[in-house]
């Protein structure tokens, strides 16, 4: 009897990789600020929205408050994406928190502060794939667990 393609894959760690992953997108992200390419999106961003709900957003968010929320964003993301067991589901949690954080933009809109989400977007964005590439290609502890039948 041949093995499962899961069962040939080496082994996966989940604190270390998504400390690496999260570390990293974080990191990307901090680069991206400092070569002003956020401020760049945030603005346009807020410029089509301002078109939409015909406004100006007098507020902004606190920086400290906007770095914090992605980091605790891509840190919770990355250790649930390492800890779910099957591939569709990691893709549905992870498209689903994309989801959520851009529709925090008409959100902060409404509130009149500017909508600042393009860093917690992109983290997530290359967090994410990150770690779905990571579980793709190693077999995770939560794979050997039993699973519930479907």
């Amino acid at each position: 009897m041949m093995d499962s393609p899961t069962r040939t894959m080496p082994p996966g760690h989940v604190i270390a990789p998504a400390i690496t992953i999260s570390a990293l997108s974080f990191l990307l992200v901090a680069g991206l600020h400092f070569l002003g390419l956020l401020e760049k999106a945030n603005t346009e961003l807020a410029d089509a929205l301002s078109k939409r709900i015909h406004t100006v957003f007098p507020q902004a968010l606190p920086p400290l408050g906007i770095w914090l929320a992605t980091l605790a964003l891509v840190l919770g993301l990355t250790f649930t994406l390492l800890c779910v067991p099957r591939a569709w589901q990691r893709t549905i949690l992870w498209i689903t928190s994309l989801v959520i954080i851009a529709g925090w933009a008409p959100v902060l809109g409404l509130a009149a502060h500017k909508p600042e989400i393009a860093a917690p977007w992109i983290a997530a964005l290359w967090s994410g794939m990150c770690a779905m590439a990571y579980a793709g290609n190693h077999r995770m502890p939560c794979d050997d667990s039993p699973q519930p039948a479907s």
